[in-house]
């Protein structure tokens, strides 16, 4: 072996090691695999607690154990016939969220299941995420890459009761290493709140990066969220030239649009009563960043 062969064999030799002492990307495909199938397991699970319950008398038998009335299995069988039309589940039953740019209820719950689940490898985890049926999804769109996250993907806005979690919002771009994850805890607004409290650290939903100021990627996808009181009836959200009427969701709003040219503003949002009163005006909301930085 002459002395070039022998310096490429050292160079094959420390790339092997070095690919096998460096932590591999997360397995971004198969953990998405994994969800689906966890949640396709947990559905139909409880779809057959559901249809089984709904043929058997009552006290025939109660489900029991931490997962009771949340979609796990029966504590016992019971010989009942089945009805050949599955009563739907929670998960089919309950809001879908706002659902835009195609993207499916189904996938957004899979991104969600991943966002929820995903742990980087040798890295300690500091927040408590909760369960992924904990959420429900309130959002889900395409998002625009920008100077500080270059690429595309989308965005899963999901929200939670009784969890260390108020609000997550997802950020998933196809072959990275790892979801973005956005979180609030608690309730949105102060004891001197109005009826329509914005989310203040929302604002990735309807802004690009301080670095493209000036120079925003369009057509640019956005969105506005908060949450409402019972009394309000209607909320609206101006962005650029258009207004959006907002989606009510059970103690949220949902707004939505798209720009053709980039804005110096915030969205300006208003909140009306069953009479149609104002009753909430951002503009005189001094806790709403009123212009963008």
């Amino acid at each position: 072996m002459n002395d070039n062969e022998f310096e490429e064999r050292v160079r094959d030799l420390l790339a092997e090691d070095a690919s096998t002492i460096s932590p591999s990307p997360a397995p971004y495909p198969a953990i998405r695999r994994r969800g689906a199938s966890w949640r396709r397991r947990r559905v139909a699970a409880a779809g057959a607690a559901l249809v089984t319950l709904a043929a058997v008398p009552v006290g025939a038998y109660a489900l029991t154990g931490s997962d009771a009335g949340g979609g796990g299995g029966p504590a016992a069988s019971a010989t009942a016939s089945v009805s050949p039309t599955p009563t739907p589940t929670a998960t089919e039953t309950a809001t879908r969220g706002v659902l835009l740019d195609g993207i499916t209820y189904e996938q957004a719950v899979e991104d969600l299941e991943y966002c929820v689940g995903f742990r980087q490898p040798d890295v300690p985890e500091t927040s408590d995420y909760g369960d992924p049926d904990d959420y429900r999804v309130l959002l889900a769109m395409r998002s625009t890459g920008d100077s500080n996250a270059p690429g595309d993907g989308r965005f899963v806005v999901a929200v939670a009761d009784g969890t260390p979690v108020k609000r997550l919002i997802c950020t998933l771009k196809d072959g990275d290493d790892g979801p973005g994850r956005n979180v609030s805890g608690g309730d949105l607004g102060t004891p001197e709140s109005g009826p329509v409290v914005p989310d203040g650290n929302a604002h990735k939903l309807y802004q690009q990066s301080l670095l493209d100021k000036g120079a925003w990627k369009l057509p640019f996808r956005w969105a506005g969220i908060g949450t409402v009181e019972d009394s309000v009836e209607r909320v609206t959200v101006e962005y650029g030239d258009e207004t959006s009427e907002a989606v009510l969701d059970d103690g949220w709003y949902v707004a939505n649009g798209e720009l053709d040219r980039q804005v110096t503003k915030a969205p300006h949002v208003k909140g009306y009563d069953a009479g149609g009163r104002l009753v909430y005006d951002s503009d005189d909301d001094p806790g709403y960043m009123k212009d963008l930085p």
